[in-house]
């Protein structure tokens, strides 16, 4: 089921899928990356919560896919205050949240686990990233891109401090060598989630920072991270 919502001055695309079988009282909320990606990268993943009892919700983030906007003028307060419209139309309040976010929606999900707090019952981040505090508000051409390379900006990142709270289920999912993460980052992300949380850490020898692309050609991969969503 595709629509657009008119959130935060734009036009937002977003999709639901409905769970296959019984609904288990939960909505996955997939967050794709920067640059080219858009809801259609984790079509996979999508599909296989779906099948697990999940009511999955997708959206472009502005300046993304269908969406409108300029990607140019998309920032990480933005992107935070689009999924939260989205998942508060599209989620029932009723419903636990399993948000899974990739790149640059690593902290995207962090964002929102601030916000909707023990609602949220699961975590699944590939090859994720976070972001300082000063860059949260700036427009992608307006100062966010000096600022994320300044060296280790990224430890001042408020999504550290909230992963290290989380108490319920984690997966971190990575390949085995990133070139877009640095190592550093997925060190500082596995201390923090494993300090509480009930966390699960994947390598992929052969995969790239797109784990979109390799799920598509790797099921058994794709299954397993939505296995452990929802702590089949």
């Amino acid at each position: 089921m595709q629509q657009t919502l008119a959130v935060d001055g734009e036009k937002i695309a977003c999709g639901v899928l409905l769970p296959v079988g019984e609904a288990a009282g939960r909505t996955a909320v997939l967050l794709h990356g920067a640059g080219t990606a858009d809801r259609s990268v984790h079509g996979d993943l999508a599909r296989l919560l779906a099948e697990r009892g999940c009511r999955v919700v997708t959206l472009d983030f502005s300046g993304h896919g269908a969406s409108s906007g300029r990607l140019q003028k998309l920032s990480l307060a933005r992107r935070l205050r689009q999924a939260r419209s989205v998942i508060d139309e599209l989620a029932p309040e009723t419903d636990q949240l399993l948000l899974v976010g990739a790149s640059m929606s690593g902290q995207t999900v962090a964002d929102l686990l601030g916000h909707y707090g023990s609602r949220v019952a699961a975590l699944g981040l590939l090859a994720p990233a976070v972001y300082p505090r000063r860059a949260w508000d700036l427009a992608f051409d307006a100062g966010f891109t000096e600022v994320i390379r300044t060296p280790d900006a990224w430890r001042d990142s408020a999504a550290l401090e909230i992963y290290a709270a989380f108490t319920g289920r984690a997966v971190l999912a990575v390949p085995a060598e990133d070139h877009v993460i640095p190592p550093a980052v997925n060190q500082a992300l596995v201390q923090a989630l494993a300090r509480r949380a009930d966390f699960t850490h994947l390598v992929f020898p052969d995969a790239t920072h797109h784990l979109g692309r390799y799920f598509r050609s790797h099921p058994r991969e794709c299954a397993q991270v939505a296995d452990l969503l929802v702590g089949a």
